[in-house]
């Protein structure tokens, strides 16, 4: 089975409120095998709720409390909508092959719209943006609420949806109203697995005494989270590289923030505190670095090879010792004959008197 996603990245720090989001994601497909025509995914706070494809026409939940809160009228109204959006990214593939002078091959058509609203100042941001066969092709700019069309083979759609008022005023009132709305009717229902806070395990990481040092957070939930180093009570920026948030296997999740701390002294490295932030907890869980904390592959290879070493030495000293066992044994077995007037040999003027 193909997967087919779009990558929404936020590099913003989080407030102590908790904000929640939903976003829809269609993929459209034109000669994909073993892969429907179309496919709906709904996810709130990052969690798939809901799945449509053009295979069985029907919306099914994705997760208990969605099976178990929404009503028989909340499925019909999600399947009228989802064969809508199908037929519209049948004809819309066409209406793109065309435009690209394509006659037939494999390809992709997506779109991803959502919104994120806080619950304490009640914000609300929306996006809305497509994609064809794996590149921007219509962005949606919220403050200005106008198309933005990355490529120019899509100027003509631009311009006849930016010439679409009441369509411009319509999805604006939905990011505004109906999407928040839908957020917090879908957040109740999973409450008790959606507003839950899983604080982090952290620790330092390095590969070698050379590298950069490493903080990882893991075992925490959701993913709204922040991590970043700071230095006397000031955010570092320089030599910082930040990693994505990713999934582990028990539905929490995991990131990391390292540091090159090459040209730092050794005595100044205490002066760095790992922090990170997690959305709806107010307090930050701040880790300062500690070159005895840290853990390396060299160290380890060190306390590994220190046992080997040590095991292998003992080996050969008992080999040694059991060879110079046998040759005392051998000797002892074949004692030689006694010879008649034998004399003392010379060796034994050096012994001391009895």
């Amino acid at each position: 089975m193909l997967t087919f996603t779009f990558l929404l990245l936020l590099g913003i720090h989080r407030s102590a409120a908790v904000t929640h989001s939903q976003k829809y994601i269609h993929t459209g497909s034109s000669q994909v095998q073993n892969f429907p025509e179309f496919v709906l995914v709904g996810l709130v706070d990052d969690v798939q709720f809901i799945y449509y494809d053009s295979n069985t026409q029907k919306c099914e939940p994705k997760q208990d409390w969605m099976e178990k809160n929404a009503d028989e009228q909340y499925w019909q109204g999600e399947n009228g909508k989802a064969m809508t959006h199908q037929q519209g990214f049948k004809a819309e593939i066409e209406t793109l092959k065309q435009r690209f002078n394509q006659t037939g091959g494999v390809h992709i058509y997506q779109e991803m719209y959502g919104c994120e609203w806080d619950n304490e100042t009640g914000q609300v941001t929306g996006y809305r943006q497509f994609g064809y066969d794996g590149e921007d092709w219509l962005m949606w700019d919220m403050e200005t609420n106008t198309w933005i069309a990355p490529k120019q083979q899509a100027e003509i759609t631009k311009n006849k949806w930016n010439n679409n008022k009441a369509h411009l005023e319509s999805f604006k009132d939905y990011i505004n109203h109906i999407c928040p709305w839908f957020v917090r009717k879908h957040v109740g229902y999973g409450r008790s697995s959606l507003i839950r806070t899983d604080l982090p395990s952290v620790s330092f990481l390095q590969k070698t005494f050379s590298s950069p040092v490493s903080c990882h957070a893991t075992g925490f939930y959701p993913n709204r989270a922040e991590m970043f180093w700071r230095k006397d009570g000031e955010e570092v920026y320089d030599g910082v590289d930040k990693g994505e948030i990713l999934p582990n296997n028990d539905e929490t999740f995991q990131m990391s923030v390292d540091i090159d701390l090459s040209s730092v002294a050794a005595e100044d490295w205490t002066k760095y505190e790992c922090v990170f932030q997690l959305s709806g907890v107010k307090e930050d869980v701040t880790h300062r670095l500690e070159k005895t904390r840290i853990l390396t592959n060299e160290s380890n290879t060190i306390n590994v090879i220190i046992p080997v070493v040590a095991v292998v030495l003992l080996g050969l000293i008992g080999l040694v010792g059991f060879i110079i066992y046998k040759k005392k044994k051998k000797n002892v077995c074949r004692s030689p004959p006694p010879v008649e007037n034998a004399q003392a040999p010379e060796e034994t003027q050096f012994l001391p008197e009895p």
